[in-house]
């Protein structure tokens, strides 16, 4: 069974409330029935069932300003609209500006309802039947079919009902409700005994009794205690259908009209929206850059400013990139529609689709910002995803942080990442609580950053392994995490990009200069180390005649990375030799007597007391001995 929502429109007194109580047996004016039923649906709504067993919802719209208000609060849950026309008066202003809305909003499923047929005469009826046609000749509704009924006396109701059947099984599809939860409230009370009530038309996803949720953009945390739908307790309501929520932990001054429901993190308050927006070609107004307007979308009414980005004028007719700066925040996604009106006298202008929710703020005419807007206009979310990630090269993003920005459910954004990543366009780095995605135009853009210092750093330090991991990061990566950092680190080893050796970073073909200058600085320091045997000399009293003491530093250090110098303790460097020989000795005098002392390792190797004691602590540090307790003493590890 598919929930079909269905809005009705139309000038004041032409009908709307009488033809729907025509078509469901109930008068949505009865404010007595909320109090009867306990937990009910909104008053301007109600139901009934198609012969096929479809349930239609109906929201009823008995006045010019609530239309605006609750047309656009239900408009992104409803399937069909019924443009309710008295045949007596024909099309008036009011009946036009609804027809532009409902073209702004993107509704393009219609039924032209003629109503009160039996108060006039046939010729009479030709006419307007003929005003009609002209009048919708060119619109959105030209090819909408027309049915003439009589909502006091029931004559056409039928034929209505069949109408309604026939658009609504061929050309309404099932609502999607795999997707996050959104339910915009339109109303909040409160009953005694359930405490805070909200009503709305679940426009995506499916609330299930006791799930907890989220409340945008007071950020209050909500749980479903019992839902309704069409007066009816449920333990589940899904898109498409018209619900009134029981929540708890929150009360209902804490919400207004304009809040959302969903899902924590699901969504991220906004002051800010990119939008396409489009003038009516009725419109009168011209609007200018910065102009003061009435922003209407889902149950949400805020005033804001326009800024113009691609022109400095929208004339009647004409659209443009706009950036609306709210003045106070809400909580939307990409794709919803919104109406506008100008400020004073209030008259609907224009309206459009937001093509990104959580913009940052931008200049006028700047290119890469209309190109950008261009591919958002266009695009799948995939796209929008995409935009996102490459807007997030320096940090990297997580798929929890997408799915929060573009408002789509954890599965959608990691499907999108993942068809992303198949076509080359991202890298996905899963870590344990989250993945990172990351944009192959930052990864190209960070590779070429990352071989231009690697090659300077090797240019400059030719003694050296390399750049220390630690400082690249630290230097022009110090915004992404270290364990992601070391994941993009493994990605541009085995793509042949750069090369690790230990915690070094090279260029893929560079290897330590082994020069003239090396030649004989390296013979310095090793025949020093020989010459002092096992007495040991002191690195900082080794004289270089020529050299930089940076040089020496970096050529010692290739001398202990290549294992050919080996660090005794502070200052003291030996041979390796020298202490393998030691550590031979020392493992063979311990096998003969379990205790060895600075004093015997002093006699064994001829040399002082000084040295003997780094001798045993190196030895410590090999795990070839250990401490008895006596700071002279050792027995084997």
């Amino acid at each position: 069974m598919k929930n079909i929502i269905i809005g009705t429109a139309g000038h004041i007194d032409h009908g709307k409330t009488t033809l729907i109580k025509a078509l469901t047996g109930r008068n949505t004016d009865r404010w007595e029935e909320e109090q009867r039923r306990g937990i009910t649906i909104d008053l301007g709504f109600t139901y009934f069932d198609l012969p096929g067993g479809d349930r239609v919802g109906i929201i009823d719209v008995p006045g010019h300003e609530r239309f605006i208000n609750n047309m656009v609060a239900g408009v992104v849950g409803m399937d069909l609209v019924l443009l309710v026309i008295a045949a007596d008066e024909g099309i008036m202003p009011q009946t036009r500006e609804h027809m532009d809305i409902l073209n702004l909003l993107g509704i393009e499923k219609s039924i032209i309802v003629l109503n009160k047929c039996d108060i006039v005469d046939e010729e009479w009826m030709e006419l307007v039947e003929e005003e009609v046609k002209d009048e919708l000749e060119g619109t959105f509704l030209e090819q909408a079919p027309v049915v003439k009924v009589s909502a006091a006396t029931g004559e056409g109701i039928e034929g209505l009902v069949d109408m309604i059947e026939k658009m609504t099984k061929d050309e309404v599809t099932a609502k999607d409700v795999q997707t996050i939860p959104r339910l915009p409230v339109d109303r909040a009370f409160t009953l005694s005994g359930f405490g805070t009530i909200i009503t709305g038309t679940l426009v995506s996803g499916t609330i299930t009794k006791e799930d907890t949720l989220w409340m945008y953009p007071v950020d209050k945390e909500c749980k479903i205690r019992s839902i309704q739908v069409h007066g009816q307790n449920r333990s589940v309501c899904q898109a498409g259908q018209r619900v009134a929520v029981n929540l708890s932990n929150v009360k209902k001054k804490e919400i207004r009209r304009g809040c959302v429901l969903a899902p924590k993190n699901s969504m991220k308050n906004t002051d800010l929206l990119d939008v396409k927006l489009r003038m009516l070609d009725s419109s009168v107004r011209v609007l200018t850059n910065h102009t003061r307007l009435h922003f209407f979308t889902g149950t949400s009414e805020i005033l804001c400013r326009a800024v113009l980005l691609d022109q400095e004028e929208l004339g009647p007719g004409e659209s443009g990139y706009v950036q609306l700066r709210l003045e106070e925040e809400i909580a939307v996604r990409r794709g919803d529609k919104f109406v506008v009106r100008f400020y004073s006298p209030m008259e609907t202008i224009g309206g459009g689709v937001i093509l990104e929710p959580n913009p940052s703020v931008k200049r006028r005419f700047r290119q890469d910002v209309i190109e950008e807007l261009e591919r958002k206009e266009s695009g799948s979310t995939a796209d929008v995803i995409e935009l996102h990630v490459k807007a997030h090269g320096d940090t990297l993003i997580t798929l929890a942080e997408l799915a929060k920005l573009t408002a789509l459910s954890p599965e959608e954004v990691k499907a999108d990442a993942e068809e992303l990543e198949s076509k080359g366009l991202v890298y996905l780095f899963p870590m344990r609580k989250d993945t990172f995605v990351w944009h192959a135009d930052s990864r190209r853009g960070a590779e070429r950053t990352m071989i231009e210092e690697l090659t300077a750093y090797e240019e400059k330090y030719p003694y050296r392994y390399g750049m220390k991991k630690a400082e690249v990061q630290g230097t022009h990566f110090q915004k992404i995490r270290p364990n992601v950092f070391d994941k993009i680190l493994e990605m541009l080893v085995e793509a042949g990009s750069i090369r690790r050796v230990d915690e070094f970073l090279c260029t893929p073909e560079y290897e330590v200069s082994k020069d003239q200058t090396f030649d004989r600085v390296s013979g310095i320091l090793l025949d020093s180390f020989r010459g002092a045997g096992y007495d040991f000399v002191r690195y900082s009293e080794i004289e270089f005649s020529r050299e930089d003491k940076t040089v020496s530093d970096d050529i010692l250090n290739i001398l202990l990375e290549e294992e050919k110098v080996v660090k005794v303790t502070e200052d003291m460097y030996t041979l390796k030799e020298n202490m393998e020989h030691a550590k031979e000795l020392i493992q063979e005098r311990l096998k003969e007597d379990p205790l060895i002392t600075i004093a015997q390792v002093r006699d064994m190797f001829g040399t002082s007391r000084k040295s003997a004691k780094p001798i045993l602590e190196y030895m410590d540090s090999i795990k070839v001995t250990k401490k008895t307790g006596a700071e002279s003493e050792r027995i084997a590890y």
